[in-house]
């Protein structure tokens, strides 16, 4: 948590190299949560959640970092959007209270990423869908992530596309939409069901 607590003031301005990948996630998004109750997670400053709010039910984003989410309460936001603080892998929300969960570009660092999917698992509603972009690993060489770990920024899982998917539909998802969109990092952008109900 510490270096994401760290990296929250500049996280913003950072995400500007991957300006096209996140004008993708904002209409792609805002397209599936129109009239739903939403739950975003690892939302770091809420770029993602204040794009998308105003198409939403209602959006309780939160983020495992409280730096982030300070960083997420400035400016104006939509009456309808609230953040807090939150671990993915221990949600604070009873069981099937959101019709949409997103998770993005967070899972890769996630040390245990399939606690996080039980736990979207828990909180989503009957039928709910689950939004999980997340960056991918491709064959070449790719500088960028040999940067973040200068700075300290290390991938916990190192999948590439294929693998992603097969992770997800091994805990519970069945992945309905995707579409991989290059980027300095390349993302996939995945849209999943779940395929079983919570016991």
């Amino acid at each position: 948590m510490n270096i994401w607590n760290l990296y929250a003031p500049f996280y913003g301005w950072v995400m500007r190299s991957q300006k096209s990948i996140y004008e993708y996630m904002y209409a792609q998004i805002a397209q599936a949560v129109k009239d739903r109750t939403v739950l975003e997670i690892a939302t770091g400053p809420g770029l993602i959640a204040k794009q998308i709010a105003s198409s939403a039910k209602s959006v309780v984003a939160t983020d495992f970092a409280p730096k982030m989410i300070e960083q997420a309460k400035k400016g104006s936001t939509a009456p309808n959007l609230s953040f807090q603080v939150a671990d993915a892998t221990a949600l604070p929300f009873e069981k099937g209270c959101f019709e949409v969960v997103i998770i993005a570009s967070a899972l890769h660092i996630i040390p245990e990423p399939e606690k996080a999917l039980a736990e979207i698992d828990r909180v989503l509603a009957p039928g709910g869908l689950l939004i999980a972009p997340n960056f991918v690993q491709s064959d070449r060489p790719n500088f960028w992530i040999k940067c973040l770990r200068l700075f300290g920024v290390r991938f916990a899982h190192e999948w590439n596309a294929s693998e992603y998917q097969a992770f997800l539909q091994q805990h519970g998802f069945r992945v309905q939409k995707s579409e991989l969109r290059p980027g300095r990092i390349d993302l996939l952008y995945t849209e999943c069901v779940r395929e079983h109900e919570t016991a």
